[in-house]
């Protein structure tokens, strides 16, 4: 076990929130706009809304879920093996749903039950998203080495 997992730097985290966040709302826009029957507008608005409360959330959850892995395994966060990825997907949009439903339901005109849904909707494709978004950000921006074998030693 290491007792000081390596982490991401701060400016590392704030380049993969913020592309984790564009590419979010360029890819799943367009279909959220023709699921839900919303305007374009209101739906970007809501998504724009989402994406700042998921940036908050993807910078604290991921930061603790690392460190905690760090901590458990030893090993840095570009190492991750598929299954916790998978984890950390999963908890990641897990925890998200439940801090996004209320402004889903605040926002539009949607019953907690439809709101639910559109969250759960939304919620399943983020999962597929950042499983592979983090997959590729962690291979082309991998913790360098020089730290982890510093940290190491």
């Amino acid at each position: 076990m290491s007792s000081s997992p390596q982490l991401r730097s701060l400016p590392d985290r704030i380049r993969q929130v913020a592309l984790f966040e564009i590419g979010g709302l360029l890819l799943i826009t367009p279909p959220f706009i023709w699921l839900s029957g919303m305007h374009a507008g209101d739906s970007l608005l809501l998504l724009a809304l989402v994406a700042l409360l998921a940036a908050l959330w993807n910078a604290a959850y991921n930061t603790g879920f690392d460190w905690l892995e760090g901590r458990l395994t030893g090993r840095p966060a570009d190492r991750r093996p598929v299954f916790w990825r998978a984890v950390h997907a999963i908890g990641f949009e897990t925890g998200l749903l439940l801090a996004s439903l209320p402004l889903i339901v605040w926002l539009t005109d949607m019953s907690w039950l439809e709101a639910l849904i559109a969250d759960i909707g939304l919620a399943l494709a983020y999962v597929v998203y950042a499983f592979f978004f983090n997959l590729a950000y962690d291979r082309i921006f991998p913790i360098p080495a020089a730290a982890v074998a510093a940290k190491r030693a």
